[in-house]
């Protein structure tokens, strides 16, 4: 079941990328790890730097994707976020925190993917 969740998860950021990169996104990179947690996908767009959240499902059945970032986890994505423009010594930047909604459903052929910008703000920036 790990798998299965694992493989639509990284289906999901393929296909958020993707549709970030039509929207006008600058990818700068996926999956970026630290001891706090993981961010999907990093991006530029125009010149704001994006930390993006991936969420993925195959139906609405728990709610709508984008739901399922928790306060828990906007926290983990914060922290993450800090450790990253440290790390990438980034001072007097503008940023966000957006959502990438994608709703999928194989058998049927249809999808449908909502950028959310400004999904959530931290005190912190």
């Amino acid at each position: 079941m790990l798998f299965l969740k694992q493989q639509v998860g990284k289906e999901g950021e393929d296909l958020a990328a993707e549709f970030l990169r039509k929207n006008g996104y600058k990818i700068l990179g996926k999956n970026f790890r630290s001891h706090f947690g993981e961010i999907d996908i990093i991006a530029q767009e125009k010149k704001t730097l994006c930390f993006v959240e991936v969420k993925t499902r195959h139906s609405q059945k728990f709610g709508s994707p984008a739901d399922a970032v928790s306060r828990q986890k906007q926290g983990k994505i914060i922290k993450t976020a800090i450790f990253y423009m440290n790390q990438k010594r980034l001072e007097n930047v503008d940023m966000r925190f957006d959502v990438v909604s994608v709703l999928f459903w194989k058998k049927e052929g249809l999808l449908q993917i909502e950028i959310i910008k400004n999904a959530f703000e931290s005190a912190e920036f």
